[in-house]
C-alpha cells in the first residue's frame, strides 16, 4: 500500500510517500522560517496562504521523486489535529479532495502521534512498550506508550511549553524565530555558570512541567542589563542548559515511575544537541535505550504523517472509505485516540 502524507499544522508544509513494503520513497518540505521572521513567530493567515501556495507542488515534486503518478496511491494521510485551523484546513481539503477525485480512503491523522512514532521510521526501531517525550511546538508531555494508540498522559506542561520557553525568550535577546536554533547557536560560544537561571519544577515531585517562569527570569535578567555580546551568550547557554536538565530529570523520572527501559523523544526540541549529548549520558550512566527519530523527521513533516496513515490503514478491521466529509480539530487530545490491536 502506498499512502501520500500531507502535513499542514503550523508553518512547514510537508508531503511524503510511504510504501508499507518498501519504506519511504519520497519527502519534500517547505519551512515559513523566513517569512515569520520579520514578525517573530507564526502569523496564522500568512501560514495559510502560504500551504495553498506550497501544497500542490511539493506533491508532484514528490511524486517525481518516487517515480509514481496520482494513480500509484493508494489511500491519503493528514493531519487532522491539532495546530492552526486555517494552516489545519488547507492541507485537510486538499488530501480530502484529492481523495474523493482517486477514489481511495483518506484518514485524518494526531500530529503529535505523527511525532510519536517518527522513530519507528528507522534501521534500528524502538520496541513497544517506552515512555515518549513529546517537545514539539506548544507542547511538552511525558507519555507511556504501549502501542499505536495506546498512550497514558504521564506529564504535561502547565504553561509554556519548552519551545515557546526557547521562542518568547531568543525574542528578548533580540535573536531570530524559531527561538530553539537561535538560542543553541549563540549558546556554543556561552560560559556556563556566568548566571543562574532557576529549574522550574524540577523537585516538583511529578512528571509536570512549567516553563513559563523561566522566561520571566530570563526577561528580569535582560532588564538589569547584559553588558556585552559575551553576556547574551552566557545567558543564552544557562537558558538552553536549564531546559535540557528539566526535560532530562523528568525524563528519567518517567523511566523510574514506569519501570521502563527505553526512551523516545520526538518533536522539534529533539534535535538540540546539547538535550541529546545529555541523554547520552543517561543512557551510559544508567544503561537505557535513548531513541530519536532522524534530523530530518524532528521537525513538522509528511513522511511521519503518510507513516502513522499507514500504520492505522492497515490495522483497520473494516474497509477505509472515500471520504465524503471532512473536518480539522485545532485542539485534539493525543491519549483519546483509538488503541490499534495487536
Amino acid at each position: 500500500m502506498i499512502v501520500l502524507g500531507i502535513e499542514t499544522s503550523c508553518d512547514e508544509t510537508g508531503v511524503a510517500l510511504y510504501c508499507t513494503t518498501r519504506g519511504l520513497l519520497a519527502q519534500a518540505l517547505h519551512s515559513q522560517v523566513a517569512m515569520h521572521e520579520h514578525y517573530g513567530g507564526v502569523v496564522p493567515e500568512l501560514a495559510s496562504r502560504d500551504h495553498v501556495r506550497r501544497i500542490l507542488p511539493l506533491t508532484q515534486q514528490v511524486l517525481d521523486e518516487a517515480g509514481a503518478n496520482r494513480a500509484d496511491i493508494d489511500a491519503i494521510a493528514y493531519t487532522e489535529g491539532p495546530g492552526l485551523a486555517g494552516a489545519l484546513l488547507v492541507g485537510t481539503s486538499v488530501a480530502n479532495a484529492l481523495a474523493m477525485a482517486l477514489n481511495v480512503p483518506a484518514i485524518g491523522i494526531h500530529h503529535l502521534e505523527g511525532h510519536l512514532l517518527s522513530p519507528l521510521l528507522a534501521d534500528d526501531p524502538p520496541p513497544f512498550p517506552f515512555v515518549a517525550l513529546l517537545v514539539s511546538g506548544g507542547h511538552t508531555q511525558l507519555m507511556q506508550v504501549d502501542g499505536v494508540g495506546r498512550y497514558r498522559l504521564l506529564g504535561d506542561t502547565l504553561d509554556d511549553a519548552a519551545g515557546e520557553a526557547f521562542d518568547k525568550s531568543a525574542k528578548l535577546l533580540g535573536l531570530g524565530y524559531p527561538g530553539g536554533p537561535a538560542i543553541a547557536r549563540l549558546a556554543q560560544s556561552g560560559r556556563p555558570g556566568r548566571v543562574r537561571l532557576p529549574r522550574p519544577m524540577l523537585h516538583s515531585n511529578d512528571l509536570d512541567f512549567s516553563f513559563s517562569g523561566l522566561k520571566t527570569a530570563v526577561l528580569t535578567t535582560v532588564k538589569r542589563g547584559l553588558a556585552d555580546e559575551a553576556a547574551r551568550a552566557d545567558l543564552a547557554c544557562e537558558l538552553q542548559a536549564a531546559i535540557v536538565d528539566v526535560l532530562v530529570a523528568k525524563s528519567l523520572a518517567a523511566l523510574e515511575a514506569t519501570g521502563l527501559t527505553r526512551l523516545v523523544i520526538a518533536g522539534g526540541v529533539s534535535a538540540n544537541l546539547r538535550l541529546r549529548e545529555q541523554l547520552a549520558q543517561a543512557r551510559a550512566a544508567s544503561g537505557i535505550d535513548v531513541y530519536f527519530p532522524a534530523p530530518a523527521l524532528c521537525t513538522d513533516n509528511g513522511a511521519m504523517i503518510a507513516f502513522a496513515g499507514a500504520l492505522r490503514l492497515a490495522a483497520a478491521s473494516a474497509a477505509p472509505a472515500v471520504p465524503d466529509a471532512f473536518s480539522v480539530r485545532p485542539r485534539w487530545a493525543l491519549d483519546a485516540l483509538p488503541a490499534i490491536d495487536g
